[in-house]
């Protein structure tokens, strides 16, 4: 059990804290110790450091998310360093407890024991802490009004932007308005993948009233990333269903998606024109000024205070999302931390000076474009790296093009992976780390990923 938690955990985490906090900080941690009895976790560090690091930046996180992953209201967390072993092992290891079924859907908190890493509202994730500016005015405002009179202005609301722009965000500070006014509220996240899902287990487990009645409860339906419904027919004829119910009772419902709903392809035009019934608002990349405000409001949110110089030498090195701004200065935090040094310009030159080049013109950078240059290369057609042949030349030129699709990008993992007909974001993952394992020590592949990138990047 403590293996599944601590995985769902992770993922939480990712999504709301970087990838750069999870993979510096969170996975040098453990979960070693679960006590049912006095509802206490304990977590362990290599060393007293990251014990005190970790234990005064993220304790809330670790207390929010894994208390109600095991169902607990008030956990209670123990952190020690591996030289403390003695402190977890007074007392043999404990497995975690089955969690509690939830009565119903009362609200997004509630644990989904299909599929645990969805149906939370992120507590994190609310209006005050969001940074408005150009890019997002109009998203921010679109959202508060919503969140102000569900199911009246603005029904559904559409959101479309770029991956890491802040649509999940505003997505959850949705909701977490309207179930701090009305705890009683029907209220589920939802990711359209995962929606998916459902629909095809109630179609084979016969529970497609259910699934239904269950949807039709709702009185805020928040589902993200809804261009994952293309090509679904089955899978739109009942969301249409369930669409229309919810509108008629003037329920709110809340997409987001990386295209304007005109641009997703393989959509019902009955279903597209729904999509557009409300307002479509769209988020940009953040200005210079917007990207330094994000800066300091996150360091702030990490008890640390960056000057201003260092906020704009990070907010012109990263052009490409909020996610990844707040990695890099993640990553400068951690240095600075872990090798005693004060956190200087010089500094952040340095940490950004080795990381990975960032593309500048990754909007003309598309996956047509990898792939094509891909397949020409290897010799293979689209239609076959989307196909679900294993032949080892074909799928060593298939994780080529996802790595640099990931690479080259700032396209989500699930985008990646539908775009080459994979039902499991986790292969992308799994190509992207086998191909950079093997380009470290391979000359050859690493001259011809450098190739390929160069001729892509060279492509008008």
């Amino acid at each position: 059990m403590l293996p599944g938690i601590w995985k769902d955990f992770l993922t939480i985490a990712k999504e709301e804290a970087g990838s750069r906090v999870v993979e510096t900080w969170l996975k040098a941690v453990s979960l070693y110790r679960w006590d049912p009895e006095t509802e206490t976790i304990y977590i362990e560090a290599p060393n007293a450091f990251v014990k005190e690091w970790i234990q005064s930046r993220y304790k809330d996180l670790f207390q929010v998310h894994l208390g109600r992953l095991l169902h607990v209201s008030g956990l209670k967390l123990i952190f020690f360093a591996g030289s403390e072993q003695k402190i977890a092992e007074s007392t043999h290891i404990i497995p975690a407890r089955k969690p509690i079924a939830a009565p119903g859907i009362k609200n997004a908190l509630a644990r989904r024991a299909h599929n645990p890493s969805t149906g939370y509202l992120n507590p994190l994730y609310c209006f005050d802490n969001f940074v408005v500016g150009s890019n997002n005015s109009l998203s921010y405002a679109a959202a508060l009004a919503v969140a102000q009179d569900p199911g009246k202005l603005y029904n559904p609301l559409f959101i479309y932007g770029g991956s890491g722009l802040g649509k999940t965000h505003l997505m959850h500070a949705i909701g977490n308005e309207i179930y701090k006014k009305n705890n009683n509220a029907q209220i589920l996240y939802q990711t359209t993948d995962c929606f998916v899902n459902e629909f095809i287990n109630a179609i084979r487990f016969n529970k497609m009233h259910a699934f239904q009645q269950r949807y039709r409860a709702l009185d805020l339906l928040l589902l993200d990333d809804v261009q994952f419904i293309s090509n679904k027919e089955q899978t739109q004829e009942v969301f249409f269903h369930i669409f229309n119910v919810l509108h008629d009772a003037q329920k709110q419902i809340v997409f987001t998606s990386d295209l304007f709903p005109r641009q997703i392809q393989g959509l019902a035009e009955r279903l597209r024109s729904r999509l557009e019934w409300g307002l479509v608002t769209d988020i940009q990349k953040p200005q210079l000024e917007t990207k330094i405000a994000i800066l300091k409001k996150k360091s702030a949110f990490h008890g640390e205070i960056i000057d201003d110089e260092i906020a704009e030498y990070i907010a012109r090195h990263v052009d490409s999302n909020v996610r990844e701004l707040e990695g890099s200065l993640v990553r400068i935090f951690a240095f600075s931390s872990l090798t005693r040094q004060a956190l200087t310009l010089d500094l952040a030159k340095t940490v950004l000076g080795n990381t990975s080049p960032v593309y500048k013109n990754n909007d003309k950078i598309d996956f047509g474009k990898i792939t094509s240059h891909v397949c020409k290369l290897y010799s293979y057609s689209l239609a076959e790296l989307r196909s679900s042949n294993r032949a080892k030349e074909l799928s060593f030129a298939r994780q080529i093009a996802m790595y640099l699709m990931k690479k080259m990008t700032d396209r989500s993992l699930r985008e990646i992976g539908a775009f080459l007909r994979r039902k499991d974001h986790s292969t992308v993952i799994h190509a992207y780390e086998r191909v950079a394992k093997i380009v470290q020590h391979d000359a050859e592949l690493r001259s011809t990923i450098k190739a390929l990138e160069e001729e892509i990047l060279g492509q008008p």
